[in-house]
This record gives C-alpha cells, structure tokens and sequence, in this order.
C-alpha cells in the first residue's frame, strides 16, 4: 500500500497533501473552540436547557471518540482518499444542519452527526502523514502538524468571538458553524485534484460486529467519564465503567476469533504486541490526561479567581500558542538529531512552566494577565517540543497497510486521556476550589470562558449565565 502511494506521489506534491489534510485538521480543532465560544448564545437564543448544552458538546466528543477507530480502519480497507473525502464532506454537511438547527435536540442530533463525520476525516491526516512521510522529511511535515495544533486554540476562541461579536448578516452564533462551509468545500476540491487515489483493498471489509462491540465499551467507559460529575459519581456510574471495561476485554477477545477465522479485525493485534506503539499510547494518555484539565483549570482560575473578563482571558493564551508553534518549528529538526529525547527535554520544560506557575501564584496571590501570559508560553514552548514528535514516535513502527488503524487508536486514546483528565482533575479543582463560594460566580460580562472548552460546562456550576439568559 505504501509502495503504491509513493509511487503516484512525488516530493513536491506531497507538501500539498500535507497542506491539504492539515487543513482538515485546522478546521476540526477550530471548531473544538470556537462551537463552545457561543454557547451562551445558543442556550438563550434555542432556549435550551442545561442538560442540552452540555449534550451540545459533550455528544460530539462522544461520537468522536467512540468511532475513530472505526474511521481509521475504514481508511484502511477503503483507501485514505476515499474516506478522508467523505469525512469532510459529512463534516461540512452536518456544519451546515448545525447552523440551521430550531431547537436544541436538532442541534444536538445534528453534533452527533459532526462527530461521526469527525471521526472518519481526522485519522486519514495522521495516516497521510505517516503513508508519505516514511523519509528524512518527516520530522519536518510533523512539526508543520505540530504547528496547526498549537494554532488551533487560539484561532478558534479569537474566530469564535469576532463571528459572534459581528453578527455577520444577522446569522449570530450560526456562523461559527457555518464558517465550515466555505473552507470543506475548498478542502474537498483540492483533496479530489491532489490526493493519491489507493485502491480498495480486495477480499476485506469491516468488521462491523467488532466496530459495535468497541462502540458499546467506549460508550459506557466515556459517557460516564461526562457526566459523572452531573450525578456525583453514583455507584452506578462505577458500575456502568466496569462494564465499559468489561466490553473492551470482550471486544480483544473477538478481534482474535476474527483474526483466527482469516477476517480483518477492527484493530491490528499485531500493533497491541508492538512495544514502541503501546508505550507511545501509553505516553499519549498521560500527556493529554493532563492537556485539557490544564486548559480547564487555569480558565476558571483566572475568569471566576482572579476575576479577568473573558476577552483578556483568552488573550493570556496567545502568547502560549506562539510559543507552541516555534516550538514545533524546533522540534522537527531537534528530533532528527536527539530522537525520542526531544520528548524528554519538552516535558522537563513543561514542568519547568508549571513550576514556575506554581511559585507565581504562591508568591502573588493575584497574578496578573500579564505575568501569567509570559509563565504560561514557557509551558507551551514545552508542549511543541512534545506534540509533533510524540505523534511521529507512536506510529514510527505501525505497517503502512495498518496506517489508519493506528491513526485511530491514537486519536480515541488521546480523547479517553481528555475525558478522564478533565473529570478527574476538575472534581478534585472543585473539591478543593469550591466555585459556588468565596465570590467565584462568573458576572454578566464574564460569559464563562470555562464553559467555553469541552467538556467543562459541567463544572461550572457557580455560573448561571446560560440560565439568566433564558430567564
């Protein structure tokens, strides 16, 4: 398979189809972002209720998650192109429905519907990167990954305001869903002229029992996850995880059957004895285990703790994204030459901001925009040295055919590590923080940022702003 992609693809086109599929990337992770910058919106304007916010976000990362490998593997057997072009092209289609969604259980129908669709467009990127960039250009083409994905953040809060502030046409928090529109009808033209067509892959197909059971598992291990805070971490919600985990060992059990009766399983098993992928997946859980929660944390620190409005708030992170994307420049180049160290020298760098951090806020016990700003971009230069070279290490030594596969297991481990890091370290934040007392409730012109990055609005229930609204 590999063979056959390279052959069709020469060294100067395969910058466009890095181009290409980054794109795809941009816009699914803008739109992580900037869908939450109009939450309160959307709740007064649909009159929706907290619960359907919440579902507004949490669903799409639920279908995301719990199909990615699906996606990736279907990338596999059907060729990258192939469903790299349908993902965007349901991606943008169901962008569409959610800008004219009438109420809120159309607008969360029609974010289940993005998610899958998410799910089949975002493994073929890291499967594209890894099909044509087996060469002395890797290094570099990831860390032009790595830059899209610090850019992200910033993009979408900074987007996500101006479409919403502007209210461009008198579309208000519409827009956000349709700016992807226009930009995955640009990505699907240039996908169809650019990309290298791969051939089906003759005598397979997916191994849909395998995809359902693995649907269930992840289903019951991250809902959960979601909503456990919601209900206090009742014992069913305990109990129902043990059964996602339960599903999963089920799951592994029927992709060997498959495999033993000649079928394709869901997942390579040849990837779950590969040491260097399962160590990856396992340095993967850990640094996202600890991504979002930070994100988390310092939001409703500095919105609903130090009381900084929302505009400036989202403004101490520009100079973290900036840091992240020379970071990434670096990395490619230090990678090459320092191998898998790079990592360790990113997360000792890392470490070091949050150090720093820790000290400032001891020190000064009301930092302000300003120091935070600079503190934090010392923590973002640390997380580019990681993101690109961890992507590139953990799929080193995954078989091209199995491109998509591990793309997939990748991404739902990375989405799992989100959930469980947010749930974990934002219930302890809370325990610890209580946000309904000590004057941390967010004001009128404090639109809580921290219900603006998924899946927090189930953590701030100190702020009432989406109720007020509606009331």
């Amino acid at each position: 398979m590999h063979q056959i992609v390279s052959a069709h693809v020469d060294s100067s086109r395969r910058w466009w189809v890095l181009a290409i599929v980054v794109a795809a990337q941009f816009m699914f992770g803008v739109d992580a972002f900037i869908v939450n910058v109009a939450i309160p919106t959307i709740a007064s304007e649909l009159q929706a209720s907290s619960a359907q916010i919440e579902a507004v976000i949490a669903i799409y990362l639920i279908a995301y998650a719990t199909l990615v490998v699906t996606g990736g593997r279907l990338g596999d057997i059907y060729g990258t192109k192939n469903v790299f072009l349908a993902g965007v092209l349901g991606f943008t289609v169901t962008s569409l429905w959610c800008g004219l969604a009438q109420s809120g259980p159309e607008l969360i129908a029609a974010r289940l519907a993005q998610g899958a669709t998410a799910a089949l467009m975002v493994p073929q990127v890291l499967a594209a990167l890894h099909l044509l960039f087996a060469d002395g250009s890797r290094g570099r083409a990831f860390g032009i990954y790595g830059i899209v994905l610090g850019l992200v953040g910033a993009a979408g809060f900074l987007l996500g305001g101006v479409l919403v502030t502007l209210d461009l046409a008198g579309l208000g928090w519409r827009a956000v869903f349709f700016v992807n529109v226009p930009f995955g009808l640009v990505i699907i033209a240039a996908a169809s002229w650019i990309m290298p067509s791969v051939p089906r892959r003759a005598g397979t197909r997916l191994d849909v029992p395998g995809a359902i059971v693995l649907f269930a598992g992840l289903l019951c291990l991250i809902g959960p996850l979601l909503f456990g805070h919601d209900v206090h971490w009742a014992p069913w919600v305990w109990l129902v995880m043990a059964t996602g985990v339960a599903i999963v060992a089920a799951f592994l059990w029927l992709e060997r059957v498959v495999a033993s009766r000649g079928g394709m399983p869901l997942i390579d098993l040849a990837l779950l004895s590969d040491a260097v992928f399962m160590r990856g997946l396992y340095a993967v859980f850990f640094f996202f285990f600890a991504n979002l929660s930070f994100y988390l944390v310092m939001t409703m620190f500095m919105q609903r703790g130090l009381h900084i409005p929302p505009l400036q708030a989202g403004m101490v992170f520009l100079p973290l994204a900036l840091a992240f994307v020379i970071a990434s420049r670096h990395s490619g180049a230090r990678a090459r030459h320092r191998g898998t160290l790079v990592l360790i020298e990113g997360c000792a760098v890392q470490t070091s901001g949050l150090a720093s951090l820790v000290l400032m806020v001891a020190w000064a016990q009301t930092p302000s925009a300003t120091l935070l700003a600079l503190v934090l971009a010392i923590f973002g230069y640390g997380q580019g040295l990681v993101m690109a070279p961890l992507s590139s290490a953990v799929l080193s030594t995954v078989n091209p055919a199995s491109a998509g596969s591990g793309a997939g297991m990748y991404g739902m481990t990375a989405q799992i590590a989100n959930a469980a890091g947010v749930a974990a370290i934002g219930a302890f934040f809370l325990r610890s923080k209580p946000l309904t007392r000590r004057g941390w409730h967010c004001s009128p012109r404090q639109r809580c940022l921290c219900c603006r990055l998924p899946p927090a609005p189930r953590f701030c229930h100190g702020c009432d702003a989406p109720r007020r609204e509606r009331n």
